[in-house]
C-alpha cells in the first residue's frame, strides 16, 4: 500500500455523526461526532483527532529514532493538551498543541535519547505539515441535479 496518496470515506450517520472508513483492510471504521450541544458526543471530534494524530506521529517518530539508535524503550507515555480559542473573526481554532512524551528507558540509553530529541520532530509528517500549513482544496458539488426555480 502506498501512503503517499490515500482516500478516506465518511458515511453520514445522521446529525453530526460520520463513520470514517480508513480504507485499510482489517482496520475498523471509527464513529466521529461533534460534542454537545451541536452533536451528541458519540465519538471524537475533528479537533481531538488532529491532536491525537499529532501526538501519535511524534511518539512514533521518537520511537523510530530510539530503536534505530538501539536504545531499549520499555514504555512510552504520550499526552497532548490542546487549546481551542477564537481567532480575530471569532471563529474557533486549535491554537496550540502541547505534546508530552515520557519514554521509560535505562539510564545508559540517555545519550541516545538526547540525540533523538534533536532529530525526531523533523520526521513527523503530521507535525511538520501542521506547523507549515496544509493546502486544503474544497469542492462542493450537489449529489443530485440542481434545478432553478
Amino acid at each position: 500500500m502506498d501512503d503517499r496518496t490515500f482516500t478516506l470515506r465518511l458515511d453520514h450517520q445522521g446529525d453530526y455523526r460520520f463513520l470514517v472508513d480508513f480504507g485499510i483492510e482489517g482496520v475498523p471504521d471509527l464513529l466521529v461526532d461533534e460534542p454537545p450541544p451541536l452533536g451528541g458526543g458519540e465519538g471524537p471530534a475533528a479537533s481531538r483527532m488532529l491532536a491525537a494524530a499529532t501526538a501519535q506521529c511524534l511518539a512514533s517518530s521518537l520511537l523510530f529514532c530510539l530503536r534505530k539508535s538501539r536504545a531499549e524503550v520499555r514504555d512510552l507515555g504520550v499526552e497532548v493538551d490542546a487549546t481551542v480559542e477564537r481567532n480575530e473573526k471569532g471563529r474557533l481554532r486549535v491554537s496550540r498543541l502541547k505534546v508530552r512524551l515520557t519514554p521509560d528507558m535505562a539510564a545508559e540509553d540517555m545519550e541516545r535519547l538526547k540525540r533523538c530529541r534533536e532529530l525526531f520532530e523533523e520526521f513527523c509528517i503530521v507535525t511538520a505539515s501542521v506547523r507549515r500549513g496544509i493546502d486544503v482544496e474544497v469542492e462542493v458539488e450537489p449529489a443530485g441535479a440542481v434545478t432553478s426555480a
